[in-house]
C-alpha cells in the first residue's frame, strides 16, 4: 500500500469516528468561517456549486437556498459517515437541490466545467496531494468560476491549531507529511500551484472565534478522537501540555481566537 493510500485510510478512520462529535460540538463553532466562505462566494439563483470536503454539510445546507431556483449544490467528502449525517440534515429541512457524493479532492467525481463555484471550508489542509487537487478544482470549474477556500493560520495565530498541534505532537506521526490543521498557514506555495492550474487567487484574512466552557469540553471536541489510541499515561502528558499552554491560570471558559485565511480565486 502506498503512503497516499495509507494516508487516506488513516484520515478516513478519523473522520468517520469524529462525525457525531463534529455535528454536535464543532459545526456551530465554525459558523464564522462558514459565513465567511459563503459571503465571498457571491452565490445567486441558478448557480452550480461544489462543496469540497463537505463534512456534516454546514456549507452545503446554507448554500442551497441562494442558488435556488435552478441551481444545485454537490457535496463531496471522503467520509461516508460524514456524508450520511449531511444527507440527513438536508432531508430534515426538505432540501431537494443538494446532492451527496463520496470522493476526494485529487479525483473529483464530477464533469469538467460543471461548476460555477467550488467552496472548500477548512478542508484543503487535509488534502494529501494538493497539486492534483488544484488541477481537479480547475478542471471542474467553468471559465470565470470562483474558488473560495478557508484555512487556519499557524499555531501562533490560531488557538485551535495550537491545541491540535500540541496534542498531536504526542501521537505517532501521520503516514503522510504536510496535512492537518495549520498545514496551509502559509498558503503562498499553494497559490502558485493554483495559478499553474489556471486559477488566479489571493488571500483575505479575518479573525474568527468560538468558546468552550472548560478544558475537558475543548479536549473532547478537538483532540479526543485523534488521541484516543494513546496509552493513558501518554494521553495525560498531552493533556498537561495543552493545559500549560492554553489554561495556564487554571480551568474555566476560554475563547479561541483563530486567524482565518480565505483563498479567493477565479478560473481563467
Amino acid at each position: 500500500m502506498s503512503n497516499d493510500d495509507e494516508g487516506l485510510k488513516w484520515q478516513l478512520g478519523i473522520w468517520d469516528r469524529i462525525s457525531p462529535i463534529y455535528l454536535r460540538e464543532i459545526d456551530a463553532r465554525f459558523s464564522g468561517v462558514i459565513n465567511g466562505v459563503l459571503q465571498r462566494a457571491g452565490l445567486t439563483a441558478g448557480k452550480e456549486v461544489l462543496d469540497l470536503g463537505s463534512g456534516t454539510g454546514s456549507v452545503a445546507v446554507k448554500a442551497a437556498s441562494p442558488v435556488a431556483p435552478g441551481g444545485t449544490v454537490t457535496a463531496i467528502d471522503i467520509s461516508g459517515e460524514m456524508l450520511a449525517i449531511a444527507e440527513q440534515r438536508a432531508a430534515s429541512i426538505g432540501l431537494t437541490n443538494v446532492n451527496f457524493k463520496q470522493g476526494r479532492a485529487e479525483e473529483l467525481p464530477a464533469r469538467s466545467g460543471e461548476f460555477d463555484a467550488v467552496l472548500a471550508s477548512l478542508s484543503l489542509m487535509y488534502v494529501i496531494d494538493r497539486n492534483a487537487a488544484a488541477h481537479e478544482i480547475a478542471r471542474v470549474l467553468r471559465p470565470g468560476g470562483r474558488l473560495v477556500a478557508a484555512v487556519w493560520g499557524g499555531a501562533e495565530e490560531a488557538d485551535i491549531v495550537l491545541l491540535q498541534q500540541t496534542a498531536g505532537s504526542f501521537a505517532p506521526k501521520p503516514p503522510v507529511p504536510g496535512v492537518g490543521p495549520g498545514a496551509l498557514a502559509d498558503p503562498s506555495e499553494f497559490l502558485a500551484v493554483l495559478e499553474r492550474a489556471g486559477i488566479r487567487a489571493q488571500v483575505e484574512i479575518e479573525t474568527t472565534g468560538f468558546d468552550f466552557y472548560d478544558f475537558a469540553s475543548a479536549w473532547d471536541a478537538l483532540a479526543g478522537v485523534t488521541t484516543a489510541q494513546l496509552p493513558p499515561e501518554r494521553q495525560e502528558e498531552a493533556k498537561a501540555a495543552v493545559r500549560a499552554k492554553m489554561w495556564p491560570t487554571g480551568d474555566g471558559p476560554r475563547h479561541f481566537s483563530n486567524l482565518t485565511k480565505f483563498i479567493v480565486g477565479y478560473r481563467s
